[in-house]
């Protein structure tokens, strides 16, 4: 599995960012069991715009599988604000919120966004913002106005504006792409005609670390998004992977040979300075990832004979072991709200999303697929985003935190691999 595949050797890896020639596309194959109505009235003015915005607001709500999209066709006249909705006729629809807006061009001459979520229940404000967009920014404004409606609605976190990043191989070609978290603008970052894995996005979203073989030997890169530029941070005698980013963005978990085993050490993300040893033992010890408060680290070890996941403090010491259910437990990854933690599960033959908690260590297993990996948690804890196959292709796909809401992400070519999702991040 993952990490015999962390151990491949690589070659012919070569920096390349262009524009992806397919977007991905996401279907929900499986819903929340109590959907919020919501009608996304057409903003004033945004026929014009070369980007529409109420589509893409009406589509992110749609594909959390968390609201049902009301059709708010057919309404003389159309409302743009408050005084001119008629509730009765909302609530004869079945919305329980109506979204309503205008857009203007300021005279900087960037469009002026102006939105309000009203509640057709109680005929209040729920919610009134203004944003201001340059043209090549509508789209990104679009998430973000389907994030507050996501939030003032459920409770929780919006991610509609945050982004992905994983491995698309079309026929002998790898790519890393970086796309919108609805699978649109994907870009390739790196290409190769070798394989590419374990990426892993800093804290602040302008990075990515990775492992490449260019030179003939697996070598631990961080890459700029901004620049383009990248440098080799852990370029050691042996084999150098699974990096893992600290959440103050200075630090790395990696896992180094040097020493003649697979161990865990902590670097700097600038390469500078000496790597400190983290696990000591004559195990495989990898995959780690960082909790939240930066205290302590998940991991991925078979000190115990089989893979399982461990704890161990940033600051050393004697490794606690936190899976028990099952013979085979790997890839770590903590939810951003630190209460619990993802991992891929074998059941049987299967391999599976799985959810452990914290405090009561209950495990939930989250996916019914058979050979699912690498799973990351969105920045609001609420979905968790992996590889799986499907019809013997390689596709992304998520699943809510419950298991309910289920999604598919899939490419016109090539198969997906290796998915991280970013933090949310201001750009």
């Amino acid at each position: 599995m993952k990490i015999l595949k962390k151990l491949l050797l690589f070659a012919g890896l070569f920096l390349m960012i262009q524009t992806a020639s397919a977007q991905l596309r996401i279907e929900v194959v499986g819903g929340g069991a109590t959907q919020i109505p919501v009608a996304i009235v057409p903003f004033r003015a945004e026929e014009g715009l070369a980007q529409r915005l109420t589509p893409v607001v009406a589509a992110d709500l749609a594909r959390s599988g968390l609201f049902k999209v009301v059709d708010p066709g057919g309404m003389n006249p159309v409302p743009h604000e408050p005084e001119q909705l008629n509730y009765p006729q909302w609530r004869a629809r079945g919305a329980d919120a109506v979204v309503i807006g205008s857009v203007s061009k300021a005279a900087d001459g960037r469009y002026d966004i102006r939105f309000r979520v009203m509640d057709a229940v109680k005929q209040t404000q729920i919610a009134g913002f203004v944003y201001f967009a340059t043209e090549s920014q509508l789209r990104l404004t679009a998430h973000k106005i389907a994030d507050v409606i996501y939030e003032k609605l459920t409770g929780d976190m919006g991610v509609f504006a945050t982004r992905i990043t994983y491995v698309v191989k079309r026929g002998t070609r790898y790519e890393l792409h970086v796309a919108d978290a609805d699978g649109f603008g994907a870009q390739s970052v790196l290409s190769s005609n070798e394989p590419i894995i374990s990426p892993a996005w800093s804290p602040d979203g302008t990075r990515l670390a990775y492992v490449s073989f260019e030179q003939k030997k697996p070598i631990v890169y961080v890459q700029s998004l901004t620049t383009g530029g990248r440098q080799a941070v852990a370029a050691f005698r042996g084999s150098n992977s699974a990096p893992a980013w600290s959440p103050d963005g200075r630090k790395l978990a990696v896992t180094l040979t040097r020493d003649g085993g697979s161990q865990m050490f902590l670097i700097n993300a600038d390469g500078s300075g000496s790597p400190a040893r983290l696990t000591q033992s004559t195990a495989i010890d990898t995959e780690a990832n960082f909790a939240p408060d930066g205290q302590s680290i998940l991991f991925t070890s078979d000190r115990g004979g089989g893979p399982q996941i461990y704890r161990i403090p940033v600051s050393g010491g004697t490794p606690q072991r936190v899976t028990f259910e099952g013979s085979y437990n790997v890839s770590p990854h903590h939810s951003p709200d630190g209460k619990s933690f993802t991992f891929i599960q074998r059941n049987g033959g299967r391999f599976n999303v799985a959810v452990q908690d914290f405090a009561t260590r209950q495990v939930q297993v989250l996916t019914e697929g058979g050979v699912d990996e690498s799973p990351s948690f969105a920045p609001n804890s609420k979905i968790i985003l992996y590889a799986t196959v499907v019809g013997g292709r390689g596709i992304l796909a998520a699943v809510s935190s419950d298991g309910r809401v289920k999604q598919r992400f899939t490419a016109d070519v090539g198969d997906a691999r290796e998915p991280a999702w970013s933090p949310v991040v201001n750009k």
